[in-house]
């Protein structure tokens, strides 16, 4: 079948699904869930699961049609974690039962995932994790600390990593659970930010029981699921969809035209270099999510990111010289838990100091500049005198 024959019977198939449903009669929830049950929530993913065994190019066609029919959606902006880390990562290392159980909430927005990797003594090197989880029969006991977690505070479910064999290789002992985040013993705790909101979270656990059949992989195999959500989480950040002049470059464009008064040559050739190079990264993007039709992302994810991160706080200094005085307001400075992440509707000034996460969150940039050395442009790798050592006789 050709690209344009695809294209059209997915056109027919969301006319029929909507002549069915009709967008402004139908309860959102509703909508949402027979959407997935028609196979039109990814099409790309297999029969049964919200899709169709499609290519992934094909979700793009489905989603504009829904969108100008103003369909009700599932709100991605909340759970943004969920849909492009944990439902990749379910999908690609969960088993059929999980996959059944786990993959329709979340695509509908019913639970709303985050993931409980970092640790106040393990971050950039998340394989020195402490998090502990011992085996009891059926079932998992888990005890730890983890920090950094985005939207833990409306999560329901979470994707957590654990160390359950000591006397392994840091990387080796490790295995991966899909959580209840409402379960005794899990305690989410508010970490207040620059912009003075509190996106992130600590999450404390104590004796938090964990069912086996809630662990995705086998046991130890923890860092290749890990590895996987990264990647995922890599390209969700670096290469998401966005139109010409979308994102943080819009605005200094915006403002660039509206203000000629505050022009000058300097500004004018640092807006021209930014724009080329956002347009040139959201070009590479789009090839990058072409890419990755079949199987799980590779590191190519984390240049993208990488890049991603020095362009939006390039692009945020840009915007303050652009506004002079006017950059340095700040229109709300009350401490709230968000329930979605907003990196584009506020103030010039919540995106300056937003954006300085950005070479923090997903991977730092120093890490994620390793990677692409020694993964992509095949450089010799630093020397790593802890690796083949048992994580409990490493030093902390």
């Amino acid at each position: 079948m050709s690209e344009a024959d695809l294209a059209e019977g997915l056109r027919a198939q969301v006319r029929e699904f909507l002549s069915q449903h009709d967008p402004a009669t139908t309860e959102r929830l509703e909508f949402v869930r027979a959407r997935f049950d028609a196979g039109l929530a990814w099409v790309h993913y297999p029969v049964g699961l919200g899709g169709q065994g499609l290519p992934r190019i094909a979700q793009k066609v489905v989603d504009a049609e829904f969108a100008a029919a103003g369909a009700p959606t599932n709100r991605p902006e909340r759970n943004g974690i969920g849909l492009g880390m944990a439902a990749p990562t379910i999908l690609a290392f969960g088993d059929d039962e999980q996959r059944a159980r786990w993959l329709k909430p979340l695509w509908t927005g019913e639970d709303i995932w985050c993931q409980l990797f970092s640790e106040p003594g393990a971050g950039s090197d998340l394989a020195n994790l402490a998090t502990r989880a011992v085996r009891d029969g059926d079932h998992w006991v888990v005890n730890g600390q983890k920090v950094w977690t985005s939207s833990a505070h409306i999560a329901s479910r979470a994707m957590l990593v654990t160390r359950t064999d000591p006397d392994l290789p840091k990387h080796k002992g490790l295995t991966y659970f899909g959580v209840d985040m409402t379960s005794p013993g899990v305690e989410v705790r508010p970490l207040r930010q620059a912009t003075g909101e509190a996106e992130f979270n600590e999450v404390f656990l104590t004796d938090v029981v964990i069912p086996d059949t809630d662990r995705i992989g086998e046991v130890g195999q923890g860092w290749q699921v890990a590895t996987g959500t990264l990647m995922n989480e890599r390209v969700a950040l670096g290469a998401f969809a966005l139109p010409r002049e979308g994102g943080m470059i819009g605005f200094s464009a915006k403002t660039w035209r509206e203000h000629p008064e505050r022009r000058t040559a300097g500004l004018h050739d640092r807006l021209l270099r930014l724009w080329a190079a956002a347009e040139v990264s959201r070009l590479a993007g789009e090839r990058l999510r072409q890419q990755l039709a079949a199987g799980q992302p590779g590191p190519e994810g984390s240049g993208a990111k990488l890049v991603y991160a020095r362009l939006n706080q390039e692009i945020a200094d840009l915007q303050l010289e652009l506004l002079g005085g006017d950059g340095l307001r700040y229109s709300d400075w009350t401490m709230h838990r968000p329930d979605s992440a907003d990196f584009y509707g506020r103030d010039s000034g919540y995106r300056y100091l937003r954006s300085k996460g950005n070479s923090i969150e997903g991977g730092t940039s120093e890490i994620l500049r390793n990677i692409v050395a020694e993964r992509v442009l095949g450089l010799p790798p630093e020397i790593r005198l802890d690796k083949d050592k048992p994580w409990k006789d490493l030093p902390r």
